[in-house]
This record gives C-alpha cells, sequence and structure tokens, in this order.
C-alpha cells in the first residue's frame, strides 16, 4: 500500500482555512487543479455519506469522491475515492489542521494510503503529493493568507 504525507504552514487562522477546507463542495474555489464540482443527490456538502462529483482542469477527468468523516472539533476530514482517472484503487485521504498560535496561522496536513493499480508506484505517490496536495496547500495559502 502506498502512502503520501504532505504538511504546510497556511498564513491564515484556523477557522479561516477551516471554512475553505470543510465545504466537500468548495474545491472548484481554492484548487487550482479543478475545474468543476457538485454533489450528488442534492446531500449537503459537510454531511456525511455525501458524494462530489468533480472534474479536472487539466484533462476533463471525472472522480467520485465520498466523505467518510467530518469533525469541527478536531478540524480533519476524511474521504475516499469512488471513481478516478488516476491509476489507484482503495483510495482513503484525509486533511486535518491545527492552530499555530503564534501569529495564528494553520498547520496543515494531507494524507493518503491506496494501491497503485499501474505504473510505477513513486511516480503516483509523487503526482499526488505534488500537484494535488502541495499545489492545493499553495492555493490556498495564496488566497487565504495574511499580509
Amino acid at each position: 500500500m502506498a502512502k503520501v504525507y504532505r504538511s504546510a504552514v497556511i498564513r491564515a487562522p484556523i477557522e479561516t482555512v477551516w471554512a475553505a477546507v470543510r465545504d466537500f463542495n468548495a474545491l472548484p474555489r481554492w484548487h487550482p487543479a479543478i475545474a468543476t464540482s457538485e454533489i450528488e443527490a442534492g446531500s449537503a456538502a459537510d454531511r456525511v455519506g455525501c458524494v462530489r462529483r468533480f472534474t479536472r482542469k487539466s484533462d476533463g477527468g471525472l472522480l467520485r469522491e465520498q466523505l467518510l468523516a467530518l469533525s469541527d472539533t478536531e478540524h480533519a476530514l476524511t474521504y475516499n475515492i469512488l471513481v478516478s482517472p488516476m491509476p489507484v484503487a482503495n483510495y482513503v485521504a484525509g486533511i486535518r489542521l491545527i492552530p499555530i498560535t503564534k501569529g495564528n496561522f494553520t498547520f496543515a496536513q494531507w494524507w493518503a494510503e491506496f494501491d497503485v493499480t499501474q505504473g510505477p508506484e513513486a511516480n503516483t505517490v509523487a503526482d499526488i503529493g505534488d500537484n494535488v496536495f502541495v499545489a492545493g496547500f499553495a492555493a490556498l495559502n495564496q488566497l487565504l493568507s495574511k499580509s
């Protein structure tokens, strides 16, 4: 099983970062790789079990992900991939935010575990870690950071 972990400091208060991240349908608002997103079956975007359907900007690739857990107390969420053009199976991932009290910033963690179904594992791990997680953190920082 492959594992990916990335972290970053977001130069914004945890409440601001959590407001952006906890909305399971908000990826197009903050992640540069995502074109469109919708929550299926009219579910609320913060209801555990809801499914988001979104497309990538680069190739129009369709992904479906299900929200498995959401904790406002822990500032954390967990989800899995149901459908993806990426060569992955049994994909489970999560984001967790921790307050940094000096400066009122946020320490953000994003992790995933999955099986690689095609090609070298290292390539898929690097692609997800850098082009999904790191790119997402950079975009959040740019969008939300304090001057």
